[in-house]
């Protein structure tokens, strides 16, 4: 675990790319795997080294956003609009979550479906609104467990967290 420490410590950016290229991708996988009841891989070579770009580009978007919550977070405090917590507290933690999920979550979302869809050539905005809703129900509440972790663990958690919704994802919708 030290070296994992370390590693993210010395090369944040990297680190948070390859925790997502991974786990991301994995992500994907398992729901493809389990809406088509079959253990045959769901996706052609390219396509898999595409969804690593894929979550590689988000990766770095994410690892911006965490560290840029805090201090706008802290700021929004400091004007009085939001109620003084202590830093890395449950509220501060959940108060996080909330403001990343509904401000940067949804542009998120939207530029994950853009980009999936420049690589197919299709124009795909079919349940969007589905991602949307899962920043409420999935992601408020696993950000603020996230949050709540020293920083250093905090993105190989929201990777983590990937595989996770893939797999949630996967069992609604199984045919």
């Amino acid at each position: 675990m030290n070296l994992y420490i370390e590693l993210v410590k010395a090369h944040p950016i990297l680190m948070a790319v390859i925790q997502f290229a991974i786990l991301g991708t994995l992500g994907e996988i398992i729901s493809k795997l389990i809406v088509q009841k079959s253990f045959k891989y769901p996706f052609s070579f390219v396509m898999t080294l595409w969804k690593m770009v894929v979550w590689s580009i988000l990766a770095i978007c994410i690892k911006y956003a965490f560290v840029g919550i805090n201090g706008f977070v802290i700021a929004i405090m400091e004007h009085g609009m939001l109620p003084q917590m202590e830093v890395g507290s449950i509220g501060f933690a959940f108060t996080k979550s909330v403001m990343i999920n509904l401000q940067f979550g949804l542009l998120l979302v939207i530029f994950h479906r853009i980009l999936d869809n420049l690589v197919l050539k299709i124009k795909n905005w079919n349940n969007l609104d589905k991602g949307m809703l899962s920043l409420i129900w999935f992601w408020i509440p696993a950000h603020t467990v996230t949050f709540s972790l020293p920083v250093d663990y905090q993105i190989g958690l929201a990777a983590l967290w990937s595989v996770v919704l893939g797999f949630i994802l996967g069992m609604f919708n199984r045919k």
